[in-house]
C-alpha cells in the first residue's frame, strides 16, 4: 500500500502540472523510499531548471547520470513508463491523501531520528532537539494560500467585510462599545495601571464573567497564589465581601458553588508559576497537558502579569538585553500564543513611577518597554483618584485600539466594588469623561479653578 500511494503521488507530479505546483513545495525527498526517492529528486531537479514537467524520455536520460546501482537503475526504468500513464483521479482526494501521506512520513522520519539521538548515534543533534523535531513533524500541513489577489478575490474580500467575527463580549457596556462587541481571537489585550489600582481586579472580574457565560477560562498567575486568585473570583461570583468568605459555613459555601456550577457549562483553571520563571513554552505545555488530562481547552487566557513573565527566546540576565527588547519579546510571544491557539489573551503592565501619580495616564507611562503597546491589539489605562475612589468608580482611558476608533469614548468610568472584586456599569448621567477634555478640567478642583478670575485672565 505504501508503494502504491508513493507511485500515485509521483505519477501525478509528473503528469498533472496544476497538482505539481500545489504540492511540490511541501514534499521532501526523505518522504520517499528506495528508487522512488531518486525518481522524485531527478524530477524535482528538472522542474527547478526548466520550469516544466519532464517527459518520460528526458527523465530516463537524467537517470543515467545518477549513482544508482544496476539493480536500482533497472527497477527505476521499469517504473518510469508506469509514471507517465494518465489516470483520472479526484483532485480533492489526491490533495487530502498527499497531505496525510506527508504527515505520516514526517512523523515516521522524526521518530527514527529521535531514536538515533537517544542512542547517541546522531552526528550533530542532542536530546534537547527532540521536542522541536516532533513539533515540526506534527506541524506538517499544506498551506496553499500564496496571497490575496486583489482583483480575483473580490468576493472573498466582500464576504470578509460582512462576516460576523466571533468575539468574547464584556459584561461592561462601554468596553463593548469601544471593541465593537468584545475582543476577537488571536489578540493580546493589555491593562495598564499603577500598583494597587486594579489590574488583577479587572482580570479576575472579566475571568468571572467569562466563566458565567459558559466559557473555559485559564488564569495564569505569577504574582499571587492560586488560592488568592480563586478567592477574588469567589467574592465576585458569590457576591460576598472578600473578608467575609472565611466566615461562611462549609455547607453554605458548597451550596453557592454548586448553584453556580448548574448555571454555567464553563470551567475555570488557575495555575501559579514562580515570579519571573515561566514563559510561553511553559504556558503551551500547560494548555496541551490540560487538553490531554482534563479535556479542557481554554476559550480565553489571563496572564497576571506580563512584566513578571520570562521570555522563551532570550535571557534577561547578564545585562546584554535592555528592558525594551525583553518586554517586547514577551509581548510578541504572548500574542503568538494567542494566534497559535486561536484565543484572546489578557494581561497587564505597570505604569512608571511618574504615571502612578498621574491622573491622565498615557502610553509614555508604560513601564520598562514602549515595545509593549506596539505589540498589543488593545491597551487601556485603569486610573483611580481620591475623588473617583470616594464615588466607587474607576476611570478607563483608551491608549491603543485596533478594533475601533480609539478617540470614540476615549475616557469613561466604571463602577468598582473592591470588597466584592466587582466592576459594573454606571448611570449614563455619570459618564462625564467620554470626550477628550483633559481630566483635570472635569474634576471638582478644575471646575472650581475655571470659575476663578485672575486679573483679566480666566483659568
Amino acid at each position: 500500500m505504501q508503494a502504491n500511494i508513493e507511485q500515485t503521488i509521483l505519477r501525478n507530479l509528473l503528469t498533472d502540472e496544476k497538482y505539481m505546483r500545489k504540492v511540490l513545495p511541501f514534499i521532501k525527498p526523505d518522504y520517499f523510499q528506495g528508487v522512488y526517492k531518486t525518481l522524485f529528486k531527478e524530477a524535482g531537479k528538472y522542474v527547478a531548471k526548466y520550469n516544466k514537467l519532464p517527459t518520460s524520455e528526458s527523465l530516463a536520460i537524467e537517470l543515467q547520470n545518477t549513482n544508482m546501482s544496476e539493480d536500482q537503475y533497472s527497477m527505476a526504468m521499469d517504473i518510469v513508463p508506469q509514471l507517465f500513464t494518465k489516470e483520472k483521479i479526484d483532485d480533492q482526494w489526491l490533495l487530502d491523501n498527499t497531505e496525510k501521506w506527508c504527515q505520516d512520513r514526517a512523523i515516521y522520519n522524526s521518530i527514527m531520528e529521535s531514536i538515533s539521538i537517544i542512542d547517541g548515534k546522531h552526528e550533530s543533534l542532542t536530546k534537547n532537539a527532540l521536542p522541536e523535531l516532533l513539533q515540526k513533524a506534527l506541524g506538517v500541513a499544506f498551506d496553499r494560500n500564496v496571497g490575496h489577489d486583489y482583483i480575483e478575490n473580490v468576493e472573498e474580500r466582500y464576504e470578509f467585510y460582512h462576516k460576523e467575527e466571533d468575539r468574547i463580549p464584556f459584561d461592561l457596556e462601554y468596553f463593548n462599545k469601544i471593541t465593537k462587541g468584545g475582543v476577537p481571537s488571536k489578540t493580546l489585550n493589555i491593562a495598564l495601571a499603577g500598583t494597587g489600582v486594579g489590574k488583577s481586579l479587572f482580570m479576575c472580574h472579566v475571568a468571572a464573567s467569562s466563566l458565567v457565560e459558559g466559557r473555559n477560562v485559564l488564569y495564569i498567575t505569577l504574582e499571587m497564589a492560586e488560592e488568592r486568585i480563586a478567592e477574588r473570583i469567589d467574592a465576585n461570583l458569590l457576591n460576598v465581601p472578600i473578608d467575609q468568605l472565611n466566615s461562611m459555613s462549609k455547607d453554605m459555601f458548597t451550596e453557592k458553588i454548586n448553584n453556580l456550577a448548574r448555571k454555567t457549562t464553563g470551567r475555570l483553571i488557575v495555575k501559579e508559576y514562580p515570579t519571573g520563571s515561566a514563559h510561553t513554552a511553559h504556558f503551551r505545555a500547560l494548555i496541551n497537558e490540560l487538553k490531554l488530562k482534563k479535556e479542557f481547552e481554554p476559550d480565553i487566557i489571563f496572564v497576571d502579569y506580563l512584566n513578571i513573565c520570562a521570555s522563551s527566546r532570550m535571557k534577561a540576565m547578564g545585562g546584554a538585553i535592555n528592558s525594551y527588547t525583553y518586554i517586547k519579546a514577551i509581548a510578541e510571544e504572548l500574542r503568538g500564543l494567542a494566534v497559535e491557539f486561536d484565543i484572546p489573551i489578557f494581561s497587564a503592565t505597570q505604569t512608571t513611577r511618574s504615571g502612578y501619580t498621574n491622573s491622565d495616564v498615557g502610553l509614555e507611562d508604560t513601564s520598562e518597554s514602549f515595545g509593549l503597546p506596539a505589540t498589543a491589539d488593545l491597551m487601556f489605562a485603569l486610573i483611580s483618584t481620591e475623588e473617583l475612589e470616594k464615588q466607587g468608580q474607576m476611570m478607563v482611558k483608551q491608549l491603543k485600539n485596533r478594533y475601533n476608533d480609539p478617540t470614540l469614548y476615549k475616557r469613561f468610568v466604571i463602577g468598582v466594588d473592591r470588597a466584592k472584586m466587582r466592576l459594573s456599569d454606571v448611570e449614563e448621567s455619570e459618564q462625564t469623561l467620554t470626550d477628550d477634555t483633559p481630566v483635570f478640567d472635569k474634576s471638582s478642583s478644575g471646575e472650581r479653578m475655571s470659575q476663578e478670575k485672575f486679573g483679566d485672565f480666566k483659568l
